[in-house]
């Protein structure tokens, strides 16, 4: 299926070029650059001479192949000279993106005595004889581990542990940024779920959290209930947990714009792994009408036979007709789609299928299931993971401030009552009186939304019956142990 991939900054590339000195030459630049399909955001002249100009191009494309079309176009231009061409996002990256920083001057001898020996031997002591001090007398009080071991790096597969590490290191960043959370990476080179158990169980006395990133399904459920089991701190899997309060708090909005009920929609959701099945979990301990799970082996039914134990207990719990078709067809009539799987399955004809008023999120990044161009054609709410489209849903909105919360109140746990008070508590900071079909959840930048998840995780964390109880009790509430064998999101 055909698809125009859309400029980004993931993709933006600045361009050093040297051109005539005359009145026409800048402007035959941007021109070509915008013909080529670029969006072009910066010109900057930073030299010249009575002959020449030189200046920096700095402009979004859509991928590394059209970058190097755009680059052409220029080159093609009479009399410009392309000097040399930097891709903008490795520049970025150059060196890490995270360090340490101490939060003692140590200036003096006075300084250096107290935070290091002999002072600091009287805190040990006062440690190992109080161990639940360590969360107030050292970092643990506000650090959380970023741990992957590099199987599900995004959507790009099983890098390993050193390809992932940009990626933990922009999570640690992000932690810093929105909750002012000191988080770290701890990327492992294995992928056996033993190892992996038994090493993060080993380093965590020096945190008060462990957030899981990246890690394929189906080791990710095992991994994490087992260290659920195991830790007396917080275990979040982002992929799965962040996604499903994020996916929660859009769709409570977008439920609002087009003035229906959980309780009436039927949803599909194409992608049955880490993020699908939590996604799914939630919406169906809130009561959502009805659910369709989508993955490889097509949607998941009673009569599918040689299920893994997760997607089993999927077909029992959703799909009431039973329906056994392909997505175009799962999708018709229903009212909201969710896709947290992979590009250019849908065309804008299969939205139009879809129930009046629908909703579309279309989640699979950097290029959604359907070109969200087309599905705002006939859907009346269309959300993606994309920072260049209205509706952006990013795990950003949830996991700093539900973090900051947990931390606050010392939680040894993360329940599902937080999840559900973190997915209000975004819902709620955009305002009933504010939202509309491009407004359903909050900027990422909107200085709101991690205080307001924190303190609703905190009050969860610290009074578990204030939470409202869930609409419907499906099954299991701990769904990762039932899901040792589940397949990984396509």
């Amino acid at each position: 299926m055909a698809n125009t991939r859309l400029p980004s900054a993931g993709f933006s590339i600045t361009i050093r070029i040297a051109v005539p000195a005359d009145a026409s030459s800048i402007g035959r630049l941007t021109t070509a650059a915008g013909e080529a399909g670029a969006i072009v955001t910066a010109l900057d002249v930073v030299d010249s001479d009575p002959a020449h100009v030189i200046v920096d191009l700095t402009c979004d494309t859509a991928d590394a192949n059209h970058a190097d079309q755009v680059v052409d176009a220029l080159t093609a231009l009479d009399g410009v000279d392309v000097r040399k061409v930097s891709d903008r996002t490795f520049l970025l990256h150059l060196g890490g993106k995270i360090e340490v920083s101490s939060k003692v001057a140590l200036r003096t001898r006075d300084e250096l005595s107290r935070a290091y020996t002999p002072g600091v031997a009287r805190v040990c002591q006062a440690i190992a004889e109080n161990p639940a001090d360590a969360r107030r007398l050292t970092i643990k009080r506000n650090t959380v581990a970023v741990v992957s071991d590099g199987s599900a790096v995004l959507g790009l597969g099983n890098l390993g542990p050193a390809a992932s590490l940009p990626v933990m290191e922009g999570k640690a960043a992000l932690f810093k940024r929105f909750g002012g959370v000191d988080a770290w990476p701890v990327v492992l080179d294995t992928q056996d779920t033993d190892e992996i158990v038994q090493i993060v169980k080993a380093i965590a006395p020096a945190y008060g959290g462990i957030n899981l990133e990246d890690i394929a399904a189906p080791r990710c459920f095992e991994i994490e209930a087992r260290l659920r089991e195991a830790l007396d701190i917080p275990v979040f899997h982002d992929d799965q947990h962040g996604t499903a309060i994020c996916v929660l708090a859009a769709l409570t909005n977008a439920l609002r714009v087009v003035g229906k009920q959980l309780a009436d929609v039927r949803v599909v959701v194409s992608g049955a792994g880490a993020a699908g099945t939590a996604i799914m979990k939630l919406l169906l301990r809130q009561g959502v009408g009805d659910i369709i799970a989508y993955d490889r082996q097509g949607a998941l039914h009673r009569d599918l036979p040689d299920l893994n134990p997760a997607w089993r207990w999927l077909a029992e719990h959703t799909n009431k007709e039973n329906y056994a078709g392909d997505l175009p067809g799962a999708i018709r009539g229903a009212d909201v789609f969710i896709g947290v799987s992979a590009p250019n399955l849908l065309t804008g004809e299969d939205i139009a299928g879809m129930a009046k008023d629908a909703i579309v999120f279309a989640l699979a990044n950097p290029d959604p299931e359907v070109d969200p161009r087309e599905a705002r054609k006939y859907a009346a709410v269309v959300a993606t993971g994309r920072s260049d489209q209205p509706n952006q849903i990013n795990n950003v909105l949830a996991f700093p401030g539900v973090f900051r919360g947990m931390l606050d109140a010392h939680a040894e746990e993360f329940t599902e009552e937080m999840a559900i008070a973190a997915a209000r508590a975004i819902a709620d900071v955009v305002g009933e009186d504010k939202i509309n079909p491009t407004v359903i959840v909050p900027s990422v930048f909107d200085s709101r939304v991690a205080p307001a998840v924190a303190a609703a995780v905190r009050a969860a964390a610290q009074n578990p019956a204030a939470t409202p109880a869930p609409a419907a009790d499906p099954g299991p509430a701990d769904l990762p142990e039932i899901a040792a064998n589940a397949s990984a999101t396509p």
